[in-house]
């Protein structure tokens, strides 16, 4: 196995993945990014210059840098073209086992026998994807979190047949992208998923009781506790449905019902309040930030 990484592949390019093909190609690595819908191509690739521009009007970056990350990275629209002798794939598809799982069997034919082959998942189990391959010792997760060119976090998960050589090459690879990596065991909500939802959970119970308003709870955590942001707008940040769904995903795991979604956050789902992608959640959020909803469903 390679210990250099040259080329990386990004499979999705939602939020998450264009974020993480972002911060690949501004590590100077050749970043080709692909996914099955060419609109969501597209619109990953414009929300990578969206953000590289708002950085130069800002002086945080110079236009020059963003002349050499653009001259990294390339959108694909066939998967083939993307995996072609790259040394990692990170794949960032939504949070659905069966369609990560026939990626991966997919992914495994089309690379070379050194390539490092990572999920971005929140909640999955890495074993169950990696033993879908013949390669397992090769699969790690690697766990970004949003906004990824801006939060330094990179959670890497290892299952029973990772091996150290890919523990120690996602290591590196983290710490070229500038993120702070933690490992941990491969348990249902690893550690920070597990943490953060259980916390936003009770927040969205505390809300629903009328303890005090989203704002005034936020506030308690930032200014009590030092949370950079409040539980609430942080599940809004996050994604209301992907909160829910990790819930759903550690009750069902650990056989405890407690981990259940609160009612309130089952209702804002049904109606497709999910946070700030869809402007509305526990909060309305527009250009100007976020403002309180006198109108939650019970």
């Amino acid at each position: 196995m390679r210990m250099k990484v040259r080329t990386v592949a990004v499979i999705g390019a939602g939020t998450m993945g264009s974020g993480i093909a972002q911060i690949c190609a501004q590590s100077g690595w050749e970043t080709r990014i692909f996914d099955a819908f060419p609109e969501s191509l597209e619109k990953g690739i414009g929300r990578i210059f969206e953000f590289w521009d708002k950085g130069i009007e800002k002086g945080k970056t110079e236009l020059t840098d963003k002349e050499e990350w653009s001259r990294n990275l390339k959108a694909c629209n066939d998967i083939s073209e993307a995996l072609e002798n790259v040394d990692l794939v990170i794949e960032a598809v939504p949070e659905i086992m069966q369609l990560k799982k026939e990626i991966f069997i997919k992914i495994e034919k089309l690379v070379p026998k050194h390539t490092i082959l990572a999920t971005n998942t929140s909640s999955l189990p890495i074993s169950e994807i990696a033993n879908i391959t013949n390669c397992p010792e090769r699969v790690i997760g690697m766990h970004f979190f949003n906004p990824v060119p801006i939060m330094k976090l990179l959670e890497l998960v290892k299952h029973e047949k990772c091996s150290k050589e890919t523990i120690h090459l996602a290591q590196s690879i983290g710490l070229q992208m500038g993120k702070t990596t933690i490992l941990v065991n491969d348990v249902p909500g690893f550690a920070t998923s597990r943490l953060g939802v259980i916390l936003g959970n009770e927040a969205i119970k505390m809300l629903s009781q009328g303890v005090a308003s989203a704002s005034d709870i936020d506030t308690a955590m930032r200014l009590g506790y030092k949370h950079p942001m409040g539980p609430l707008e942080l599940s809004d940040l996050v994604g209301l449905d992907v909160r829910r769904d990790i819930l759903n995903s550690l009750a069902e795991s650990f056989n405890d019902e407690s981990y259940r979604p609160h009612q309130l956050l089952n209702n804002l789902v049904a109606e497709g309040s999910l946070g700030r992608k869809t402007k509305k959640g526990i909060y309305i959020w527009d250009e100007n930030g976020k403002k309180e909803r006198n109108d939650l469903p019970k």
